[in-house]
């Protein structure tokens, strides 16, 4: 018997205010560049299609909030290598060569979309991060730990909302 080739692909979940989910949060843990660059596509097209999205960074993921001019770190530069064995910096430029979204670049479209960005505080000191450490600039993150990530989480949508690890 013949293969019937591939399944359809499923209808796409409504959009918020269409019986949806309305809310997304991510919770990156893991440090590698890869999983932390597939986060923020993940929340910037949870973004994009009108869901509230939550990206709550702890674990070695923290380094990529970490300002650059920080004694020892170096920004997202300092994230893990990427699956490949590859840098931070050379996956991201095969991205850019590649015609894929870079890693600055979805940030960007994380925070020009409402995204909201949550630093953990524990994980900050788990890092061996001085308190008040240097967090970027440019993007706007709120401090919190694991209670404030899941009551802001759980306040997004009825039921919730979905809520992913990375």
């Amino acid at each position: 018997m013949p293969n019937p080739g591939p399944s359809p692909v499923p209808s796409p979940v409504p959009a918020a205010g269409a019986g949806g989910t309305s809310a997304l949060s991510i919770v990156l843990f893991a440090g590698g560049f890869d999983r932390v660059h597939y986060a923020l596509v993940m929340a910037s097209a949870a973004a994009a299609t009108n869901r509230k999205v939550t990206l709550f960074f702890t674990g070695r993921a923290l380094r990529a909030l970490v300002h650059e001019t920080e004694p020892g770190v170096l920004g997202w530069h300092d994230l893990d290598p990427a699956d490949d064995g590859s840098t931070p910096v050379a996956r991201d430029r095969y991205f850019a060569t590649h015609g894929l979204a870079t890693f600055e670049e979805l940030l960007e479209a994380c925070v020009a979309m409402g995204v909201t960005v949550m630093a953990c505080e524990m994980g900050l000191r788990a890092l061996g991060l001085p308190p008040g450490v240097s967090l970027r600039a440019d993007v706007p993150v709120a401090t919190g730990g694991v209670v404030t990530f899941l009551n802001h989480a759980s306040s997004g949508a009825p039921g919730g909302g979905g809520m992913l690890f990375v």
